[in-house]
């Protein structure tokens, strides 16, 4: 039996908070660096996620599109042999004359992607919206990103935006490439919490699946989110639109975190204040990550991968693997989820590929995008001297790529996240033994 592949990926995000607007490809200089192509290409890899992004390319008007950086850009991927997986969205709230939550925003997203397919009829892969339900939340229920939204009615419409957004990309490039591709990323975690908060993780854990599911045709009168989405601003009609008329993925792209398992605790005295979570209609709790909670068993990236495999059966795909930590570490958690999905593989489970996300690193994730130049985190490449230079994963995902295996003595150590010293949360109350 072979084994998954090996895809790689770029962080490029350009994301909005207020007026402003910050592009990952300017702060890693990728933007201006087509050489870092050739880098990628040493690799191995076959596939890469790539933007080409609306905000980029037409950033005033789609009357007046600069097809410039990604004509190079797509001309040297093909020469390399490399396929992208192209990101039409990434995190983004569009440009100024859009967004997320607009009228007009489905149609001129459809309209951007025909222009995209009639300009590249040879690309088969696209994600529309990388992580709807992650933008969602973060630009209509948490007011993080534009437009900075903090209610349940803006985040649903949000994400309704997104997903029709993407049905409507996709039937416009299939009108050029019928056999277009779409590859639909979410992030997949769970969330775990003590007895008093079960209502809030199972609302979360059934919110978990909400862009698949609403692809999927999955969201019909029976689903245990219907009353929410039209108790905040959902029609029966354009609910029951997306039942009549799915858009399944072809691949779902599960992009997993070590952050994504949460543990939810009312006992919030025990926990820094950054972590507590305020609701008129919800006891204060905490809201922390679970892998630093003794009392908490995880699920862990193998068993999410199988929930979804066993909810959908669609091929599978972990499109971001990245671990912010050591170089040891990192080499790890590579490790860790490619003896998920091999051991997924061998079970019978069509799963595709791992993909290693943040190539060039990824910047000021650590406040969500909300300061700019204060953070940075290396990948496969180190760009903290102002070029490339190959790290220590370089080999590793090299070797995987082109070999199937990798073999070092640091491999033989759990990484931090599977060992005892990782917990920061001891000091639970009798309350707060845990369920999921």
């Amino acid at each position: 039996m072979e084994n998954v592949e090996v895809w790689g990926g770029v962080e490029c995000t350009i994301r909005r908070v207020g007026n402003g607007y910050t592009d990952q490809l300017v702060s890693s200089g990728h933007r201006t660096r087509i050489e870092d192509l050739n880098l990628f290409a040493e690799l191995g890899i076959r596939k890469l996620r790539y933007p080409i992004l609306w905000e980029q390319v037409a950033p005033e008007s789609l009357d007046n599109p600069d097809w410039t950086w990604t004509d190079e850009r797509m001309a040297k991927l093909q020469e390399l042999g490399i396929d992208p997986i192209v990101t039409l969205l990434h995190h983004g709230s569009g440009p100024r004359y859009t967004a997320l939550n607009k009228k007009n925003f489905v149609p001129q997203l459809a309209r951007f992607a025909r222009m995209v397919a009639e300009r590249y009829p040879w690309i088969k892969h696209y994600t529309p919206v990388n992580e709807p339900l992650t933008t969602a939340r973060f630009s209509g229920l948490y007011g993080i990103w534009y437009p900075h939204a903090l209610d349940d009615k803006t985040f649903v419409r949000i994400q309704l935006n997104h997903i029709k957004g993407t049905r409507a990309a996709m039937q416009a490039i299939r009108e050029i490439t019928p056999d277009a591709l779409l590859v639909q990323t979410e992030d997949l975690g769970k969330t775990h919490c003590t007895p008093k908060l079960a209502d809030q993780a199972e609302f979360e854990n059934n919110r978990r699946w909400l862009t698949f599911d609403l692809l999927c045709g999955k969201l019909d009168q029976q689903h245990p989110l219907w009353h929410y989405l039209r108790q905040h601003g959902a029609s029966q009609r354009e609910l029951l639109d997306l039942v009549k008329n799915p858009l399944p993925p072809d691949i779902l792209g599960i992009n997993h975190y070590v952050t994504s398992e949460r543990f939810l605790d009312e006992n919030h005295q025990y926990f820094p204040a950054h972590h507590l979570c305020q609701s008129e209609a919800r006891v204060d709790y905490a809201d922390v990550e679970a892998v630093r909670v003794r009392l908490v068993q995880t699920a862990g990236l193998h068993d999410l991968l199988l929930e979804a495999w066993e909810r959908y059966h669609i091929p599978l795909a972990i499109t971001e693997v990245h671990l912010d930590c050591t170089r040891e570490e990192q080499m790890r958690w590579v490790q860790y989820a490619w003896d998920a999905a091999n051991q997924l593989k061998a079970e019978g489970v069509d799963i595709r590929a791992i993909t290693i996300w943040s190539l060039l690193g990824a910047y000021d994730w650590n406040t969500l995008l909300t300061q700019e130049g204060a953070f940075y985190e290396s990948g496969v490449f180190d760009m903290r001297g102002g070029q490339p230079r190959k790290t220590a994963l370089f080999k590793m995902v090299k070797a995987l790529a082109t070999e199937g295996h990798y073999h070092h003595p640091l491999l033989q150590n759990k990484g931090w996240w599977e060992r005892d010293d990782r917990f920061i949360y001891h000091h639970l109350s009798p309350t707060s033994n845990p369920t999921t």
